[in-house]
């Protein structure tokens, strides 16, 4: 065994000895004084010898609040909720003989409403909350994202962008991890984009924006970590609901979707199932200049494509938890989704020579048909050792994806008389698979100050098959083309055990953890009748620590100092590393990279924040062989390939903040200012690129009388320097309305995005050898749509739902 691994499991059995303190435990309830249940209600906790805070916590969905890990003290409960009178409890006293107390029935009393100008006061939940590693953005808060997807919450969320790829930048850094409930994606790119627009935002419940994970979490992902929360229902008996969207832009979409629950004293069983019908369109266009050796023009390229696409997506989720006891808890989920897309793409090209005048003309009618399928199966136990937080979890995974692409290319070159001189046709046949399997167990132990140790060991096993089969048609023959076809079989294996601990002391809240990753991989390229085959083998071991410190500047913590320090891994893409070579058309062509190394990075970030309403960070960031997309030009030929970038660094600030204007209009504003700095031999060319770029963004809510309101959001970003890409500057303006209906069981949303049809994908590429490109990518980003919501059935009371976390980085490294 490694002597790595002898070292920390040591650790692990050591931190299970540690001896446990006697903490107490609070519950309560809280309903108004008509039975009816208040959620987002801000309960305080503090100490009645001092009135120094101890706790805060927010009420469930049912009116429930748990306070743990509490020292033998006398206690007071406050609840100061906008439209109710304050209210406090009598003492409460945790001591030997009473170390978990269930609290009277709380009933918070109406108090009158202040009208102005017929607007009534609501409470609204944060638009944005921090937290010690991590912020926080409720799905909620967005109208304009309302029936929609999960890219289109993840675009309104603080410092997330979207390239023209699909690439999800966060902070200006690629790299970044997409995780759903706490598993990843497994996916990258444009595949990563299609599968975040099948799942509806009606599932959602926040979004988590983590640039420093805690050890917890696998350390893949340069740039941090996103993590998708699902709506869980906490409520007993049955409910749910259902959600209806039509769109309309230069196409029509819709999405359908349906939530279920039930819950009674011994299983909970919990599903969704949605659906969605796309049409997206893209109207692209690229330049290329080619150069002679003095710089001069020697030839010039202009090409434009539509595509048209037409996807069905449809998307499951079942679970069930079997609560066999008051402390153990079974549970079993199971997810599928199922695509198929059908894309056309008519693309012209002209080639001219320095002087404009045209030498030829290519047209070409291309069409991809896929079909994707993915599968996973959780297994997952839970067991509370004793009530005051120390318990066992394991998790157990089974991932497949699927994925059959058809292509057909057709090629028409005409001479400058229009007169037709050769045509040729291509097809491929692309069948990917890719299973995987993980184990993940984790063990909880409380400590005193309020203080937390986590141990847990994660172990995976992945395996893909990728075929690429393509044949020229030649006289109505098809003819094996050995050049582009290939077969690349791919195993890795992941071990991992952490170490994770978090403690309070006066003013200061410390975190710190350490994991330590085991990788084992193996590639092998088949070959054909032409070209050998070839294999590869990597391991590597490396240490991962992280640390979070906080310190209040007041007694009760309105003011606080956050400084955070983590080191990450990003691995390639399973499919990154397939090395046969994919065209996309006669003259831009893509192919993996076996030789690809693991890009490692160190992130530190410094923040202010002020009462939960505002922030500001300072950051710096490192990383050694970035992987990114390049561009090769050979023979006027366009080559894309993931590729290591020596070394890259940024500095960055941000603000984040609430502005309440007024009682009826409230905003949340963050902007950032960030530089950029790339640095590696690319090719032929040395790559010594840098850039400053600043991104805005504005989300303006109103509360308006008779259960109406309204959102209108923003976003502008200037130019973005990235590697050998500059992504010219780009902004949108929405607008949605919302009005409550059917007794608030219901509500009516009708949004408008990017109205001013600005949020359009331009760019240059820079550091090709004797060519200079741009290229610029209008979508059907413009578009209103109408949502409508509507929950139905009773709830009563809570139990706690394990969150199945077993599979978590692999699914990020998948491309359907």
């Amino acid at each position: 065994m490694n002597p790595y691994f002898k070292c920390i499991l040591c650790s692990l059995l050591l931190s299970s000895g540690f001896v446990s303190a006697q903490l107490g435990k609070i519950n309560g309830n809280v309903q108004t004084t008509e039975k009816q249940l208040v959620a987002a209600a801000v309960v305080t906790l503090t100490l009645v010898k001092d009135n120094s805070l101890v706790k805060t916590e927010v009420t469930q969905a049912d009116g429930s609040f748990e306070f743990t890990n509490l020292k033998n003290e006398t206690y007071q409960i406050a609840i100061d909720n906008p439209g109710y009178k304050p209210y406090s409890s009598s003492p409460i006293i945790i001591d030997e003989s009473k170390q978990e107390l269930l609290v009277p029935q709380i009933v918070l009393e109406t108090q009158k409403t202040n009208t102005i100008n017929e607007v009534v006061v609501k409470k609204k939940k944060a638009f944005v909350e921090n937290k010690i590693d991590r912020t926080v953005v409720n799905v909620e808060a967005f109208i304009t994202a309302a029936g929609g997807d999960a890219m289109d919450v993840l675009e309104k969320s603080p410092g997330i962008s979207v390239d023209q790829n699909g690439t999800i930048t966060f902070k200006g850094k690629s790299g970044v991890q997409v995780f759903i409930d706490d598993k990843p994606t497994y996916l990258s790119g444009a595949d990563l984009e299609a599968y975040l627009k099948s799942l509806p935002a009606s599932t959602l419940d926040k979004i988590e924006l983590m640039t420093n994970p805690p050890a917890k979490y696998d350390a893949a992902g340069s740039a941090g970590v996103i993590n998708i929360v699902s709506k869980k229902s906490k409520s007993k008996g049955f409910n749910g609901s259902a959600t209806s969207r039509y769109s309309q832009g230069k196409r029509p979409q819709t999405r359908q979707g349906l939530n279920l629950n039930y819950l009674n004293d011994k299983i909970r069983l919990f599903g969704n199932v949605g659906y969605a019908y796309q049409n997206p369109i893209n109207d692209l266009f690229i330049f290329r200049r080619f150069k002679n050796a003095d710089a001069s023009t020697k030839s010039l390229f202009y090409q434009n494509s539509f595509l048209r696409s037409q996807v069905n997506t449809g998307n499951a989720k079942i679970g069930l938890d079997y609560y066999a006891s008051d402390k153990t808890t079974f549970g079993i989920g199971f997810t599928g989704i199922l695509k198929s897309s059908h894309q056309k793409t008519d693309v012209r090209s002209t080639l001219t020579n320095a002087a404009s005048v045209v030498d030829s003309t290519i047209v070409a009618n291309n069409r991809e048909n896929e079909k994707f399928k993915n599968g996973g199966i959780n297994l997952n136990y839970r067991h509370d050792i004793d009530t005051l937080g120390q318990k066992i979890t394991v998790d157990l995974d089974y991932l497949n994806y699927n994925t059959v692409t058809d292509q057909r290319f057709k090629n028409f070159v005409y001479q400058p008389d229009n007169s037709l001189s050769s045509q040729d046709e291509l097809k491929g046949n692309l069948p990917t698979d890719i299973v995987i399997y993980s184990l993940k167990a984790d063990y909880t132990h409380p400590l005193p100050n309020q203080g937390t140790i986590e141990a847990g060991y994660k172990g995976s096993f992945s395996k893909t098959d990728n075929i690429a089969d393509y044949r020229d048609v030649i006289s109505g023959s098809e003819v094996p083309n050995y050049d582009t076809s290939n077969h690349f079989k791919y195993d890795e294996v992941i071990h991992a055990v952490y170490l994770n601990f978090n403690t309070s002391y006066k003013r200061f809240t410390f975190q710190t953890g350490l994991r330590l990753e085991n990788t084992e991989s193996k590639g092998n390229q088949l070959g054909n009748v032409e070209k050998p085959a070839s294999t590869f083998k990597k391991n590597y071991t490396n240490l991962f620590p992280t640390i979070y410190v906080m310190y209040k500047l007041d007694s009760i913590g309105n003011n606080q100092l956050v400084v955070n320090y983590g080191r990450r891994i990003n691995r390639p893409y399973f499919q990154d590393l397939n090395p046969f070579v994919s065209p996309l058309d006669k003259f831009t062509f893509y192919s993996g990279n076996p030789y690809l190394n693991p890009s490692f990075s160190n992130n530190y970030e410094f923040s202010y924040r002020y009462k939960g309403n505002f922030s500001s960070t300072l950051s710096y960031g490192n990383t050694s062989d970035d992987i990114n997309e390049t561009i090769e030009i050979k023979d006027e030929i366009y080559y894309s390939r993931p590729g290591n970038i020596g070394k890259s660094e940024y500095y960055s600030i941000n603000v984040n903040g609430d502005i309440p204007f007024n009682k009826w209009w409230s905003a949340n504003v963050y902007s950032e200012l960030t530089y950029s700095h790339f640095q590696s031999r690319l090719y032929t060319e040395n790559l010594d690129s840098s850039g400053t770029f600043w991104f805005f963004m504005m989300n303006n809510s109103f509360k308006f009388k008779k259960d109406w309101s309204a959102e209108l959001s923003g976003t502008y970003t200037t130019d973005v320097t990235s590697t050998q890409f500059v992504l010219l500057s780009r902004s949108n303006i929405n607008v949605g309305i919302q009005k409550k209906i059917l007794k608030g069981k219901g509500s009516l949303k009708l949004a408008a995005n990017d109205i001013f049809y600005s949020s359009l994908n331009n760019g240059i590429i820079k550091n090709l050898k004797l060519t200079d490109a741009n290229w610029r990518n209008k979508g059907d980003s413009r578009f209103v749509a109408l949502t409508f919501t509507y929950s139905f059935g009773k709830s009563f009371e809570t139990k706690s739902q394990h969150d199945a976390t077993g599979a978590d980085s692999e699914k990020n490294r998948v491309k359907n």
